[in-house]
């Protein structure tokens, strides 16, 4: 009913029944509501203020809204300046206008909002704050401390101290001090204007008196709370021989196990200059001071290692001079060995521009803090080699020209921080790596696939030609001879695939005028690349005897010629037999065979459409012997081809030794061989006749001495001779020690395993290649074995690591190359095949000479077939 007053309480219910009532409440008065107007949700607040408070708090301050209608309180959120990212800052309602935000990022930046909330709802949000960056408020500074005398002479006292830890936010501009005799009561203002420095020398003072002084800093907030007063100071002039203490004693790069300290020179250097510095060290409240360094230092810093993490030290410093050690410095605070959260380290990088730099950064900065970068912790000043560049919390030491003046340590120091510091040792492999990349910038070059080469066609036409990586379409290249650029033309056709990268200039008569260096160069944007070749001298001849043999060729093959000159065999029933292959020939075309240049008669002519022309001498003896020519002639021209069969020279190769399942065998290839012609073997000395021991047999190419079952006895020097009726030859081999050894094992790992089961060589190897620099090697043997063989390459008996220079294949088990691509000098060396299983294998060694490009071909014999060591079976197979 309208005017009375009520009150009311509630019960809850379940199955069980009725709880007990809830409270009372307050009366209330019923009322008439035909004229009341629902409540709303309230505006938004008015104006956001932040302002800075501690190195991880904001206080934030806005307007009321401008309806606030039971209101309950307000939300306040942050982001980061930048990311849009909105997280609440309070989860309750607060009932003020104003909110200290806790938990923020020292030295980051940050934005805040506001929202009202009552019944109803929330209100809009307010407009943003300013950007803030979270540090400290401006405050005075704390008071400095270490008060240090470091001189008198009787009537002055030079003293010494360390600044404030905390500059509370703003440049510390300078410091009063104040004094007093001891037992006096009023202090003494000692200078009336800061002084900056922290070390002042205070003047008008009475001999033989004690004196204490207290200092305070001043910043732009004012005059902070001064020191406490320093010890008692008696005023009496120094004439101690030693030197003085040292003061300021600082520290950074406070890690796990290590610090680096500084100190200042003492003032009073005694009666001769200071030499150098002890540096002692102790637990915090511990006993006896430990040396740090044995013998002195002569540098102002030193780094101290092998501290235990954790744990508080204290640090002081002693002078020397000529006459001693001097008085220790006054102990330094207590260092806590322990790196701070989120230490960061100098950087050593090359901006974009290719300027090589030394970077810092840190987020703990305030307005006061200031970068200090050192060399060798003496401050940098010289602008002729540094160049320092600070924005916002990040900091970078640019080396203007980089060299070896610029190698040693590097530090730099924060202000105005719990101890922010690093250093950066600048060795010789650092700058040579960093002004690597500053060139590679600052001169960008255009990589080369391949470098400027040459090569030969047919007509005797030259093309030379180099490969780049990569060209833009707006590339550009310039050739250039003799230091004359040559442009397209009918004599030097240059033309450019910027698809490919190849750059090519085919040149169709080359002549002795063409002796030179030729280059090329490229530019592609801000790269460029240059490649020369020198054709001079020897190189150049090479090229032009080579051109001129393509051209003499091609002018050859135009009429009848032959396509494999003048060549000999032995058939099957053992004749001598001349062959040739001829082209590019007619009915009209008339062949000839010569005799010392007198025709030689044959039963029939050659059939040239058959393009083999063949000469049968049935026994060859020394009648036989001459010069034979085949000629072609038609009216498109002729040609000729020569071949000399003489009994001139070495007729037969040195004794080699073959091992076979049977025994050891000794061979002697020869060039050529006649019925006129007698053979013997001998063992020392003594003539061998054919048995079942050792049986003699040969062929018109090869003579051999097969040793079965050999001994001990068999041993010694064997002698293979041979008289052609008019000089005697001798081929001889000693066939003891190690050479008995060698052969004799081989022949017992033969006889145990038979030669078709284990891994060994089919297709041979040379002993010998010679190979110009630059090209590509492909050594390339069939290998067999049953089961089949595991192959492996060696270079100078060291495993080959594979890689793009260096490749292997191995196809269908029996097929094995190795390819080395752009052969180098260094690739130089004895390389070597391993072919076995477990019946055991072969070795073969390759000697591979690289030669530059243009340098005259190494003289070497001529190259053979490799001879293949043996590689004893498996101890598993052995037992089988």
């Amino acid at each position: 009913m309208e005017g009375k007053s009520y009150v009311f309480r509630v019960l809850s219910a379940n199955r069980h029944g009725l709880s007990e009532p809830s409270e009372i409440t307050s009366p209330i008065q019923a009322q008439d509501l035909s004229h009341w107007v629902a409540p709303i949700v309230p505006s938004a607040p008015g104006r956001v203020l932040a302002s800075r408070n501690t190195k991880t708090s904001v206080v934030v301050q806005w307007e009321r809204p401008k309806h606030e209608e039971d209101l309950l309180g307000y939300y306040v959120d942050c982001c980061v300046a930048g990311t849009n990212l909105w997280e609440p800052c309070n989860h309750k309602p607060i009932g003020y206008n104003r909110f200290v935000v806790h938990g923020l990022t020292t030295g980051e930046q940050y934005i805040f909002r506001v929202k009202a909330v009552n019944a109803v709802g929330m209100s809009e949000n307010s407009q943003e704050s300013d950007v803030i960056k979270v540090q400290a408020a401006l405050t005075v500074p704390s008071h400095p401390y270490g008060i240090t005398l470091l001189n008198c002479d009787g009537h002055s006292m030079t003293l010494g101290w360390k600044v404030p830890k905390f500059s509370g936010g703003s440049p510390i501009l300078g410091y009063y001090l104040d004094k007093r005799e001891v037992h006096h009561k009023n202090w003494h203002e000692v200078n009336s204007s800061p002084s900056k420095p922290t070390i002042l020398t205070v003047d008008g003072l009475t001999e033989g008196s004690l004196y204490e002084f207290k200092i305070a800093a001043v910043n732009l907030a004012g005059i902070g709370e001064p020191s406490d007063p320093s010890e008692h100071f008696k005023c009496e002039a120094w004439t101690m021989p030693e030197p003085g203490p040292a003061y300021d004693l600082t520290f950074c790069e406070v890690r796990d196990t290590s610090l680096v300290m500084l100190w200042k020179a003492p003032v009073y250097s005694g009666s001769s200059p200071v030499s150098g510095y002890f540096v002692d060290f102790r637990e915090e409240d511990a006993g006896e001071w430990i040396t740090v360094n044995q013998t002195t230092t002569a540098n102002r810093y030193l780094k101290v290692s092998d501290l235990q993490q954790g744990k508080t030290y204290v640090f002081r410093v002693r002078a020397v001079n000529a006459n001693g050690v001097g008085k220790p410095s006054e102990t330094s605070e207590p260092v806590l060995v322990e790196a701070r959260p989120g230490t960061k380290e100098i950087s050593a990088g090359v901006d974009e521009q290719g300027n090589i730099y030394l970077g810092f950064d840190c987020q703990e900065m305030t307005d006061a803090s200031q970068f200090t970068w050192c060399k060798s912790y003496e401050e940098i000043a010289d602008d002729e080699r540094f160049k320092i560049e600070t924005v916002g919390d990040h900091s970078k030491l640019y080396l203007k020209n980089p060299d070896k003046e610029d190698l040693g340590t590097y530090s730099v120091s924060v202000s105005d921080t719990d101890g922010v510091s690093s250093s950066f040792v600048l060795d010789p492999e650092e700058l040579e790596r960093l002004m690597a990349l500053s060139n590679e910038i600052k001169n960008p070059t255009i990589p080369l696939k391949s470098e400027l080469a040459y090569e030969i066609f047919d007509k005797g036409r030259v093309r030379f030609w180099l490969q780049a990586e990569h060209l833009s379409p707006d590339a550009s290249y310039r050739f250039i001879i003799n230091d004359r650029e040559v442009s397209d033309s009918e004599i030097h056709r240059i033309k450019c695939d910027k698809a490919t990268g190849i750059i090519e200039m085919v040149m169709d008569r080359f002549s002795i005028e063409n002796e030179g260096t030729y280059t090329v160069q490229i530019h592609d944007g801000k790269a460029k690349s240059q490649s020369s070749l020198v054709l001079i001298g020897d190189a150049f001849k090479t090229v032009l005897e080579e051109a001129e043999f393509q051209r003499k060729e091609f002018l050859r093959k135009q009429g009848p010629h032959f396509a494999e000159y003048l060549h000999w065999d032995v058939t099957e029933e053992c004749e001598v037999r001349l062959v040739c292959k001829v082209a590019n020939t007619k009915k009209e075309t008339v062949f000839k065979w010569l005799k010392d240049d007198v025709l030689y008669e044959t039963e029939k002519l050659p059939n040239l459409e058959r393009g083999i022309c063949e000469l049968l001498i049935p026994k060859l003896s020394k009648k036989d012997h001459g010069e034979y020519k085949a000629t072609l002639k038609d009216d498109r021209g002729q040609d000729v081809s020569i071949l000399e069969i003489a009994g001139k020279g070495k007729s037969a190769s040195p004794l080699k030794v073959l091992c076979t399942p049977e025994g050891i065998r000794l061979q002697c290839f020869m060039k050529y061989f006649t019925e006129e012609m007698k053979v013997n073997w001998c063992h020392k000395d003594a003539k061998i006749s054919s048995s079942e021991h050792m049986r003699i047999g040969g062929s018109e190419e090869m003579a051999w001495l097969q040793i079965c079952e050999p001994t001990e006895k068999d041993k010694g020097k064997y002698t293979f001779e041979i008289f052609d009726g008019k000089d005697n030859h001798q081929r001889s081999l000693d066939l003891s020690g190690q050479a008995f050894d060698e052969a004799f094992a081989e022949f017992q790992q033969l006889k145990c395993f038979p030669v078709a089961d284990r891994g060994r060589l089919i297709g041979g190897l040379p002993d010998v290649v010679t190979i110009m620099e630059g090209k590509t090697l492909n050594l390339t043997c069939t290998v067999f074995g049953n089961p089949d063989p595991e192959v492996i390459w060696f270079k100078n008996d060291q495993d080959i690591q594979l890689s793009e220079h260096f490749s292997v294949k191995v196809e269908q088990a029996k097929y094995v190359s190795m390819t080395i691509k752009g052969v180098t000098s260094e690739d130089s060396g004895k390389y070597s095949i391993n072919i076995k299983n477990k019946y055991g294998g072969e070795k073969i060694d390759v000697t591979v000479s690289v030669y530059k490009h243009g340098e005259k071909i190494p003289d070497m014999a001529p190259p053979q077939q490799a001879k293949p060591k043996l590689i004893p079976a498996s101890a598993s197979a052995a037992g089988q």
